[in-house]
């Protein structure tokens, strides 16, 4: 696997793009070089693309710094934990540990499995369509609920709209996670959708997302990231950091658009998105089959 400078930043600024805008960036990182004959063998892919996801994951810490201090705070300090602010900090810290066990349970048992299907083009293009389906319907159940959270806004307002997630409806949206494992089906997507379906709003459901992506991302990262240190990868490590830097920095931007995106629209939110992933993977599926 060898890609030049520019095929570095191309990749990881996709990739920060779309791991948060909910179309699947594992999706992307199969379609791109699929459809532009790039040369990329599966063992490298992988790691290559999780220290992209790495960059992602910093940014996303770095943005949200405010929530993890408190949290951390809320752990390591028992004075905090009669105050309300601790109270609500643990509340949340307990749905984002049970959204989190059951993708990373999934992804632990099944990784060999999964990987087999991780290069397949046709199959990632497929899903994206399906991805985007769910992304649009999903609209229809928001715009039913919609009066239920006419108005929330700010920090403490949306964490407080996430602590009321009963742990069952929090297990469900890690169910939700854990799809994001079968390319084509977007994390971000899969968990604001479910969000949206617990009840949450837009924005919300968007925060707990990102909340989420932490850890789990991290989690992919420990299992993936030493596989470029062997011997017939590690000339992917110094292309993998640049990466992972631009992938950082895309991901920075994207987050604080979509926070203001999912802010400002009460109904229809997904409807672009879904869109997009449904003309996506219908020319990836098309070029693919016919012209690839």
């Amino acid at each position: 696997m060898r890609l030049a400078l520019w095929q570095v930043i191309l990749f990881a600024v996709l990739q920060g793009i779309t791991e948060l805008f909910p179309v699947s960036s594992v999706a992307h990182a199969v379609l791109l070089p699929a459809i532009l004959h790039w040369n990329i063998t599966k063992e490298g892919l992988l790691p290559f693309t999780v220290m992209l996801h790495l960059g992602t994951a910093f940014a996303l810490f770095f943005f949200f710094w405010p929530e993890w201090r408190d949290l951390i705070l809320a752990v390591i300090s028992p004075g905090r934990w009669q105050t309300a602010e601790g109270k609500r900090m643990l509340r949340l810290l307990l749905r984002l540990v049970v959204a989190t066990v059951p993708a990373a349970a999934i992804g632990f048992l099944f990784e060999k499995a999964l990987s087999l299907h991780f290069p397949s083009g046709t199959s990632a293009a497929f899903f994206l369509m399906v991805n985007g389906l769910v992304l649009i319907l999903s609209d229809r159940r928001r715009a039913l609920a919609v009066e239920k959270s006419r108005g929330i806004s700010g920090r403490e307002m949306l964490d407080e709209e996430i602590v009321r997630l009963s742990y069952g409806k929090s297990t469900l949206i890690g169910l939700a996670q854990s799809l994001a494992l079968i390319p084509g089906f977007s994390r971000s997507g899969m968990t604001m959708v479910a969000g949206i379906f617990a009840g949450l709003s837009y924005e919300a459901a968007a925060r707990f997302s990102f909340l989420l992506a932490t850890p789990i991302i991290l989690g992919a990262g420990i299992l993936e990231v030493p596989k470029l240190l062997h011997a017939d990868l590690n000339h992917l490590l110094v292309p993998a950091i640049l990466g992972g830097i631009s992938a950082g920095i895309a991901a920075t931007v994207s987050v604080w658009l979509l926070m203001r995106y999912f802010h400002a629209h009460e109904v229809k939110a997904f409807r672009p998105f879904g869109i997009y992933c449904i003309l996506a993977g219908l020319f990836a599926l098309i070029y693919l089959s016919f012209g690839g």
